[in-house]
């Protein structure tokens, strides 16, 4: 997993967090996490550019850049058709 330093997190913000995780029974790096998570997934609701506008050779590249870092006992085959088959309908998809 990824590494981050945040800066600059402003006082009234990090005493927050930290009587969220004493509440929680988590420690502040885990508290911070769950609120990131519940974050990007109410953000991404609300952006539909987020889930509904990423180009063609956009959706490659990520692909591309994430090929083979997964550890899968599916084989290909199976992967590309649990992707495929999970897709929205009425997008067109030319592999």
């Amino acid at each position: 997993m990824a590494n981050i330093t945040v800066r600059n997190i402003p006082q009234e913000l990090l005493q927050k967090l930290r009587m969220l995780s004493i509440l929680g029974k988590r420690s502040l790096n885990n508290e911070i996490l769950m609120v990131l998570e519940k974050g990007i997934v109410k953000e991404s609701e609300s952006v539909t550019y987020f889930k509904d506008h990423l180009s063609n050779d956009t959706q490659i590249k990520i692909w591309k850049t994430l090929c083979g870092r997964w550890k899968d006992s599916r084989n290909t085959s199976d992967i590309i058709g649990d992707i495929i088959g999970s897709r929205s309908e009425g997008r067109n998809v030319n592999l």
